[in-house]
C-alpha cells in the first residue's frame, strides 16, 4: 500500500468488470512486510477496549505515563476556555491521493487503459469525471469537500496558483510521512515501512495523556501498521486497524454480518482492509463514544494506484469524498459535535506524474514530496482555494490539530515544526 516499488502494501477493492486482478506477485513487489504474528499478540485487549467503547459500558483509562519519551512535562494543564468554537478534531488521510487530482481533478491523459490501466471504458469515466474547466472537474471528483472548503475553510496546496504544501522527510512514503505528520518532525531513522514500533510520541497520544481527552482518543484505519505508529500497547488509544472484528462482544444482528464480513472476504492484503470496510464500525464509535480528536486512515487511493489502475483511484478518491460526507453529517447531528467540530483532510505523500510515474512515489518519482492539506472548521476563516502563499509543511500539522483543542504542542515537543496560524483563526 504505502512506498516505493518493495515497500508499501497493496489492497484491492471497488472492482467494476469481471476480469482477473493484477497479478499479486507483481502487487506483492510494492510490499515490504513484517511477520504478521507481532501485531497479533494484543488482539483480545484492542477488542475489549474497543467493545467497551462503542457499548458505552466501561470508562477508559488514561494512557500510561510519558514519562522517559522525548516531550517535555505540559505547560497547560488544560486548554485555554473559550479560544476557539473547535471542541473537536478530526485528521482524515486519503493515503498518496495526488494533489493534482485534488486541484484539477481527473488527468485526461490517464482517462485509458493504455496509460491509465484502466479496466472502465474511456468514454464512460469521462462521464462520470471530465469537465473541460478544472474546477468543475475537482468538484465531479470530490463534491463535499471541495463545497466544503468554499463556504467552511481553506485549502493549501494548490500548485497552479502558487500554494505549496511539502512533507520534509526526504523519503516520501508512508511510514515516515505519517510520524512527520503525527509527531511533527521527520525522523531519519524511519526509512521502511517495516521500522517496527514507533521511538516517538505522536500528538494523538500525547493529547490522550490531557485530563479532559484520556480515553476520548481514537483511531480508525485501514492499514494494520498503524498499530506500530500510534505505539498501541503505549498509548492506549482507542483503535480500530486492518482486519480485526470491529464488534468482538455481544454484537447485534447487524454486527455480527459486518463482523462475518471481515472474517471471510477474499483479501489481496491481509494488512489492509478495504476502505468501505472501516466506514461502517467508524460511524457507529462516532455515534456511541463521541471522540474529542480522531485519526481516519483510508488506504485504496494509494492502493489502486501502485496497482496501476487510474479508474479505480478516481473511484476511490470520489468513495473517500463520500465518506467524509458522511462523517460530517453524523457528526454535525450530534448536538455536542454541531459547530464544534474542525475537519483535517491531507494525503501523507503525493506522488510522481506521468504515463509511468503516477502509480509510484518515493525519492526516484519527482514531486511526491508534494501533498495538500485541507481545513474545514467553525474556526477556519473561508478563504477557500489559497493562493500565493509561504510553503507549509506535512509537519505543522501535528501542532494545528493540538491548537484547535485549546493546546500547544510544541511547547512540550520542541522539535515539531508550528501549527497552520492561517487556518486556525483568531483565538
Amino acid at each position: 500500500m504505502r512506498g516505493p516499488v518493495g515497500l508499501g502494501p497493496v489492497d484491492q477493492g471497488l472492482i467494476d468488470a469481471p476480469r482477473p486482478p493484477p497479478p499479486v506477485a507483481t502487487m506483492a513487489r510494492r510490499r515490504s512486510r513484517r511477520p504478521r504474528s507481532r501485531a497479533r499478540g494484543t488482539a483480545s485487549r484492542r477488542a475489549a477496549h474497543l467493545a467497551a467503547r462503542l457499548a458505552l459500558s466501561v470508562a477508559i483509562g488514561a494512557p500510561a505515563s510519558l514519562a522517559g519519551q522525548s516531550l517535555r512535562a505540559d505547560p497547560l494543564g488544560t486548554p485555554a476556555a473559550g479560544s476557539r468554537q473547535t471542541r473537536h478534531v478530526v485528521l482524515i488521510v486519503a493515503d498518496g491521493l495526488r494533489w493534482q487530482e485534488v486541484v484539477s481533478g481527473a488527468d485526461s491523459s490517464l482517462l485509458d487503459a493504455e496509460h491509465g490501466g484502466s479496466w472502465t471504458d474511456a468514454d464512460t469515466l469521462r462521464r462520470r469525471y471530465w469537465r473541460p474547466d478544472a474546477v468543475a472537474r475537482r468538484h465531479a471528483l470530490l463534491p463535499f469537500i471541495w463545497s466544503a472548503v468554499e463556504t467552511h475553510g481553506q485549502l493549501l496546496g494548490d500548485q497552479t496558483i502558487g500554494s505549496v504544501a511539502r512533507v520534509t522527510n526526504g523519503m516520501a512514503f508512508s511510514y515516515p510521512g505519517y510520524n512527520e505528520m503525527l509527531t511533527g518532525a521527520p525522523d531519519p531513522r524511519i526509512n521502511s515501512n517495516g521500522f517496527g514500533p514507533n521511538p516517538n510520541v505522536t500528538v494523538f497520544e500525547w493529547l490522550n495523556g490531557r485530563p479532559d481527552l484520556a480515553g476520548r482518543v481514537a483511531v480508525f484505519a485501514t492499514w494494520s501498521t498503524f498499530r506500530e505508529i500510534f505505539r498501541e500497547e503505549r498509548s492506549h488509544l482507542v483503535m480500530q486497524v486492518g482486519w480485526d472484528p470491529p464488534y468482538p462482544r455481544h454484537p447485534t444482528a447487524a454486527q455480527a454480518m459486518v463482523d462475518s464480513l471481515y472474517a471471510t472476504t477474499t483479501r489481496l492484503d491481509d494488512e489492509d482492509l478495504y476502505d468501505a470496510f472501516l466506514q461502517i464500525p467508524l460511524l457507529d464509535y462516532v455515534r456511541a463514544a463521541r471522540p474529542a480528536a480522531l485519526f481516519v486512515g483510508y488506504g485504496e487511493t494509494d492502493n489502486w494506484a501502485h496497482a496501476g489502475r487510474y479508474d479505480l483511484v478516481l473511484a476511490s478518491a470520489h468513495a473517500v469524498d463520500r465518506y467524509v460526507s458522511q462523517l460530517w453529517a453524523t457528526m454535525q447531528a450530534i448536538p455536542e459535535y454541531r459547530d464544534h467540530t474542525t475537519f483535517i483532510i491531507t494525503a501523507d505523500h503525493g506522488r510522481g506524474s506521468g504515463f509511468v510515474d503516477w502509480k509510484e512515489h518515493g525519492v526516484d518519482q519527482p514531486g511526491s514530496e508534494n501533498i495538500w492539506i485541507a481545513v474545514i472548521g467553525p474556526d477556519t476563516p473561508p478563504l477557500g482555494d489559497r493562493a500565493h502563499l509561504p510553503v507549509v509543511t506535512q509537519s505543522q500539522i501535528a501542532a494545528t490539530v493540538a491548537a484547535f483543542l485549546g493546546y500547544d504542542y510544541p511547547a512540550a515537543n520542541p522539535a515539531a515544526a508550528p501549527a497552520l496560524q492561517d487556518v486556525l483563526g483568531a483565538p
